[in-house]
């Protein structure tokens, strides 16, 4: 009896690790359900022992990286004097964390249900999407609550992951199948209004192609040929894609009659202002959860009071640049280990065999990370932590599971 008890013990608590997988990996795209997958994704790591296992996380680089920035943030709270105003965004940087028990998870045997349940949920969210675009002719998704930044991030990033896998297969039928969906996901982006996001998975994949190619130039040529034309093609045919370049060209001539309540204009001023909080406090930032309301105060008389007037246009979240966003909260410190950060996510990839793979992922997020706070930006922590466990699972030897 205690051998059958033993046995039924270890399937029930098996049966909830993948629950907690399935959920945490399908769930990412309904803010409500991380209420339930992120805690739960946690009990079935410290169920399945992963607590004795932290020692070997830690021998990662992405995880060492994530955890000095989450450490040094916590240390930020020390000299912040609004550390809990505004919306928290700077919170979600913890989000990350959660590959340490997610990447614990992963064996051999438990991949496919975290693999399935993260397909399913990304071509429901892509359904819903399309869906939306084409027959009620709106942007993003409003049954999930994703706006049309988050539903262009979702596409760049799904493009990306297929363009790598493209560039990797042996297969030539594969590769056909793999680069037809990811040229799909690139037309049904070039149809929702994210420029830089949009022009940060052109450039990501430009970059992968070059990695596997670099040695055949002609090669790298004749792809690097095919992707301008294909954009070029689908640029031309595009309304949502001519009417943002229209709405660019109205930006700059608002620029020049010294109006910043535009995009762009209202980004160049975020920057203004994060950088000078920077030099004037470079090496410890203005402390964690603090930046949001230096902006409002300080646009005041910052330049003769030139950005006074931004706030009614948008209301301020964050500074539009992951370097700017963390220098504000953590100073110089935070941003060098957000360089560490980035190196050890490539790292994880190139660890692995998957160095393509991982130049596509890691330059998209610095692209996009230009002109938006990338990292913390709705659901992409989840998706790209996803991912990169999952990636990082799929090539560990067997004696490591």
């Amino acid at each position: 009896m205690a051998i059958t008890g033993s046995i039924l013990t270890d399937s029930r608590r098996e049966w909830l690790i993948r629950l907690a997988l399935v959920v945490f990996c399908a769930g990412l795209w309904r803010n409500e359900l991380n209420f339930l997958a992120f805690p739960l994704l946690v009990v079935a790591w410290v169920l399945d022992g992963g607590l004795n296992r932290l020692l070997h996380a830690l021998k990662q680089p992405l995880v060492q990286a994530i955890l000095i920035l989450c450490l040094w943030l916590l240390a930020g709270l020390m000299w912040s004097d609004e550390p809990w105003d505004g919306r928290l965004k700077w919170l979600k940087y913890f989000i990350w964390l959660l590959l340490i028990p997610l990447f614990a998870l992963l064996t051999k045997a438990r991949l496919p249900w975290a693999i399935g349940a993260l397909i399913a949920g990304y071509l429901t969210a892509l359904g819903l999407g399309i869906h939306q675009w084409l027959v009620i002719g709106e942007q993003g998704i409003q049954a999930l609550n994703m706006s049309y930044l988050s539903f262009s991030a979702m596409l760049g990033a799904g493009a990306i992951v297929l363009a790598g896998l493209a560039c990797m297969s042996r297969s030539l039928l594969l590769q056909l199948v793999l680069w037809a969906a990811a040229i799909a996901l690139i037309y049904v982006q070039f149809h929702q209004y994210g420029r830089v996001l949009l022009l940060a998975t052109l450039g990501a994949i430009v970059l992968q192609v070059y990695w596997r190619y670099r040695i055949n130039l002609r090669k790298f040529a004749a792809f690097f040929i095919a992707i301008v034309i294909t954009a070029g093609i689908f640029a031309y045919t595009s309304p949502a894609f001519q009417e943002r370049i229209k709405l660019a060209q109205g930006d700059i001539e608002l620029l020049q009659q010294g109006n910043f309540s535009s995009s762009l204009g209202y980004r160049l001023a975020m920057w203004d202002v994060g950088l000078h909080a920077i030099a004037e406090h470079p090496w410890t930032g203005l402390g964690t959860g603090a930046p949001t309301r230096y902006f409002d105060t300080t646009i005041q008389t910052y330049k003769d009071g030139l950005y006074r007037d931004l706030p009614a246009f948008q209301k301020t979240s964050h500074y539009h640049n992951d370097w700017i966003e963390i220098g504000m909260h953590i100073g110089i410190p935070g941003m060098l280990i957000l360089l560490l950060f980035y190196w050890g996510w490539y790292q994880a990839f190139h660890r692995n065999g998957l160095a393509v793979l991982g130049i596509g992922l890691v330059s998209y997020a610095m692209l996009a990370g230009q002109t938006d706070a990338f990292l913390i930006f709705s659901r992409m922590p989840v998706l790209l932590l996803s991912i990169t466990a999952i990636a990082m699972a799929w090539q560990r030897q067997p004696a490591d599971t």
